[in-house]
Parts: C-alpha cells; sequence; structure tokens
C-alpha cells in the first residue's frame, strides 16, 4: 500500500475499533494509539519526502491515480510537495495533542474521539488530493463533523453555534462547488478531455473571463473557512461553544484549509484571475487583520480573545497569498503552520484554566503562575510566541510576509496597506500583554482558587507536544522554509 492512502485507512481503521470498544478508558487509548500511528506516519513522511526529492524533481511525489468515476474523469489522484507534507505533519501533531487535551472527556467518549478522527481522516485527504472532486469530497468530510462536535459536546449556546458554523461553511461549499465546476468545465480550453486533474488543469490555458468569472467563487469558497472578513462572523461563536480539543482543531487545523485551497487552486489554476481580483480581496484581508486584533482588544472572554487572534493572523495568510509574492507565499504557509501550533497552544491552556478554575472572564482571573506555575508558564511562552518574539515561529513567518509584501507592493496603495497590517503587530502585543499581566501575574481575585489541580501527565504531553515545534521552527527555520520555498517554484511561475 502507498505511503499516502495510509493516511486514509489508518484513521478509518481507528474509527472502526472505535466503534466497538466500551467505556472511557479503551475509547481514549485506541485514540491514543491511532493517532500516535498517525504521527509515526506523517514523520516517516517527511523523512521519505526529502529521500524522494533528492531524486525527483516532479511538482508532486508519491502519486497514485486511480478512476474513481470513468464518465466525469473523476479520479482517487494522490500526491504531496513540501507544502502537503508539512501540513499533514501539523494535523498529525494537533490531533494527537488533542486526543491528550481530551482525556478526561467523559460525555460519550466513543462518538467524540470518532468525530475528532473522522475531521482528521477529512483534513488529510485534502491535503493528499490532486483531483479537484476527490479534494471536494474530503473537504466536505472535514466539516461535517464540527457540528456534532459543538451540538452534542459543547457549551453557552451551542445549538446555535454549531448551525451558524455550518450553514456558513455549507454556504462557502456551494459557492467552491461553483468554482470548481467552472474550472472543471473550461479544463478542455486546449481542446484535451475535460479533467479535474490540478496538474493537467494547471498546463491548460483557461480563457481569461472564465478566470475573471470563476476565481472569486473558489477563493470566497475557501477562504470563508480561514474567516475571511466579512464572512468570520460564524469563528469566534464555534469557538467559545467548542469543547477545548474541537478548539484547537478548529482553528489549528481547519481553518489551515482555506489558505491551502487558495493556493493551491485559485491561485495556482486561476493565475490572470488572481491578478485580476487579488486587489479587492487584499482589502478584505487587511481589514480582517486589523479588524481581528481590535476586536480581540475589547474582549474579555479568554476563548473569543483567541477566536479574533485568529481571524487577525489567518487574515495574515491570505493577505500574504494575494500579495503575489514568493517571500511571502514562504511566510504564509510558516504562518499557516506557526498559527496551528500556537491557537491550538493557546485553546489548550484555556481549556485546562477553565476546567479549573470554570471561568473564562479575564476580570475574574488572576495570580495564575502563582497558582498554577506550569500553565502560566507556558501560557507566558505562547503568548510572547504569539505577538512574533524572535526565536519563536511567529517570527519567522510574519518576517516572511511583511519583507515579501513590502518587495512586491511598490506602488502607494498596496504600500499603504502592507503599513496597515504590520501595524497590526502593536495591536497583538497590548492584548497579549494585557492577558499576561492581568491572569498570570496579577493579584488573586479570590481565596477560593489557591488549592487548584496541577496540570496532569497527560495534558503535559498534549503541551509539550505544540510547543517543541515552535521553539524548534524559531530557532531553526531553514530546513522547513527551504521545503517550502522549493515547493512553491512551479506555482510562482504559474502565476508571476
Amino acid at each position: 500500500m502507498d505511503i499516502l492512502t495510509l493516511f486514509i485507512i489508518v484513521p478509518i481503521l481507528t474509527v472502526l475499533v472505535l466503534v466497538f470498544s466500551k467505556g472511557l478508558e479503551r475509547a481514549r487509548v485506541v485514540s491514543m494509539i491511532g493517532s500516535l500511528i498517525q504521527l509515526g506516519m506523517a514523520i516517516n513522511l517527511m523523512f521519505a519526502y526529502f529521500k524522494e526529492r533528492a531524486v525527483n524533481d516532479s511538482i508532486m511525489v508519491f502519486t497514485k491515480d486511480l478512476v474513481w468515476f470513468k464518465n466525469f474523469n473523476i479520479h482517487y489522484n494522490i500526491g504531496v510537495d513540501g507544502i502537503s507534507v508539512a501540513l499533514i505533519l501539523l494535523t498529525a501533531i494537533v490531533v494527537l495533542a488533542g486526543v491528550f487535551i481530551s482525556w478526561k472527556m467523559k460525555e460519550l467518549p466513543k462518538e467524540f474521539f470518532i468525530s475528532l478522527i473522522v475531521l482528521s481522516l477529512g483534513v488529510y485527504g485534502v491535503f493528499i488530493s490532486i483531483d479537484l472532486f476527490t479534494l471536494f469530497v474530503f473537504f466536505e468530510i472535514a466539516v461535517i463533523p464540527m457540528y456534532l462536535l459543538i451540538g452534542i459536546w459543547g457549551s453557552g449556546p451551542r445549538e446555535y453555534s454549531a448551525m451558524k458554523l455550518t450553514l456558513m461553511l455549507m454556504g462557502a461549499s456551494a459557492v467552491l462547488l461553483v468554482g470548481i465546476l467552472g474550472i472543471y468545465f473550461n479544463s478542455n480550453a486546449d481542446g484535451g478531455p475535460l479533467t479535474f486533474n490540478i496538474l493537467d488543469i494547471a498546463q491548460v490555458h483557461i480563457p481569461l473571463a472564465a478566470q475573471k468569472l470563476f476565481f472569486p467563487f473558489v477563493f470566497i469558497g475557501f477562504a470563508v473557512i480561514s474567516a475571511l472578513f466579512p464572512f468570520h462572523t460564524w469563528s469566534p461563536d464555534g469557538h467559545a461553544s467548542a469543547p477545548t480539543a474541537v478548539s484547537m482543531l478548529h482553528a489549528g487545523v481547519l481553518m489551515k484549509l482555506g489558505g491551502y485551497g487558495v493556493f493551491r487552486v485559485a491561485m495556482f489554476l486561476l493565475p490572470a484571475g488572481a491578478l485580476h481580483w487579488s486587489w479587492f480581496f487584499i482589502i478584505l484581508a487587511a481589514i480582517g487583520v486589523v479588524y481581528g486584533a481590535f476586536s480581540a482588544i475589547r474582549q474579555t472572554d479568554l476563548k473569543y480573545i483567541n477566536a479574533y487572534a485568529s481571524v487577525s493572523h489567518l487574515g495574515l495568510v491570505l493577505f500574504a497569498l494575494l500579495t503575489l509574492n514568493k517571500i511571502a507565499w514562504n511566510g504564509a504557509i510558516i504562518q499557516s503552520l506557526s498559527h496551528g501550533l500556537l491557537t491550538a497552544l493557546f485553546f489548550a491552556l484555556i481549556g485546562m484554566i477553565y476546567g479549573r478554575t470554570h471561568t473564562r472572564d479575564i476580570s475574574k482571573l488572576g495570580g495564575m503562575m502563582k497558582i498554577l506555575p506550569f500553565i502560566g508558564a507556558i501560557y507566558v511562552i505562547t503568548g510572547l510566541a504569539y505577538l512574533g518574539l524572535p526565536g519563536f515561529s511567529g517570527f519567522v513567518a510574519e518576517m516572511n510576509i511583511f519583507v515579501g509584501a513590502f518587495q512586491q507592493n511598490a506602488d502607494t496603495f498596496n504600500r499603504v496597506l502592507t503599513i496597515l497590517v504590520v501595524s497590526s503587530i502593536v495591536v497583538t502585543s497590548v492584548y497579549i500583554l494585557r492577558l499576561v499581566g492581568k491572569i498570570m501575574m496579577g493579584p488573586l481575585e479570590t481565596n477560593e482558587v489557591n488549592d487548584l489541580p496541577k496540570a496532569t501527565w497527560y495534558e503535559k504531553t498534549g503541551i509539550l507536544l505544540l510547543m517543541i515545534p515552535v521553539i524548534g521552527i524559531g530557532v531553526a527555520p531553514f530546513w522547513l522554509s527551504d521545503m517550502i520555498m522549493k515547493s512553491l517554484e512551479p506555482f510562482i511561475h504559474g502565476v508571476l
């Protein structure tokens, strides 16, 4: 069996074993083992990719092509480049960390872990798909479990949040499907057969009118899941109502599908459409960056603060992609990885704090560094990494984005937008340092929290799984940057 299909088979087998498992103990052990295998596979894939890339200069490696539906030329067509490999590794890390953070899930644990694993299956499928239709199917598989995970295991107005999220993302999927079909029916513009194959379509000269027409459909269809302004409102409510592990996967993994789809499909297959529409969508992305940062300042709920911070930081990804610059694109991919790790860390820590204090209101929290030293120390480090302190992954990503944006955008319009986006760093520093000062180092708000349970082994394991790569990327980013930059070459040549 090929190395990539295992990322579909192993989650399916994990789900099948979970179906026949009974009780919390078996459910979490099975989920842990399945997730550990996935992480091992992801690490093995990374080393195998480096070895294969040394002798194979194809755009995609480890490709496999099986006919799925012959009449419409739909194939199970898979392959990866350096960007896919990096995102697969991110997914495996966040899923395993989510399992550890959910170790004490008592309400329908088997069903919870099944939904979590199915979500990861969809995400893996998107990252390995070369066929547009197959990619869309896996995209839907990744989105659908979110309704159950929030609606059943969430808190607060969970039904409202789950339904709002589902309606927004399903609406975006309908828009995306129109765009994909538009690409499909123009894939024979050079006289060949109709195809969903991304690599084949990239060689076709799709008519300019079709590119201008369908680029907004594909871009919006993917960008909504990355909380593109003004279609972002589902995200903060979904985060606030979701259980901890679901927030981790939602922000850490699921929202990465948006930037990936924009890059892999919209930019690559419709380059003229990207050049035509970039000025409009880059305005929306810039507004999202600044709006998300200022909205985070106004929040008093820890989850809402992190949710709006995600809107801001994922806006950076879309902004970087729309600059159409290689260095900025490299920063966009690293930002996706960095944000996935850091926001998952924040949500894990928020869940740990809430589980002990039963509040997320920052006005009721204080002195956490003294009461919960491990959680407090990691929260401070994560906050510093999130605002872009050198030595962490956030700094590497943002430096690439801003340098690339200034290089590419020589006109006044784009320079003003870039300066506006860069200013969001200052706003980010305000709400991060305010949080750290208030809830970690501020005075105790009540004596009732003096004897809170310390972090458990499984919580520490989940946290360290996320923290180690954040520091690793910050200290030694060149191997990752080189892997991404080499994978960007064919895409840059196609767009510019």
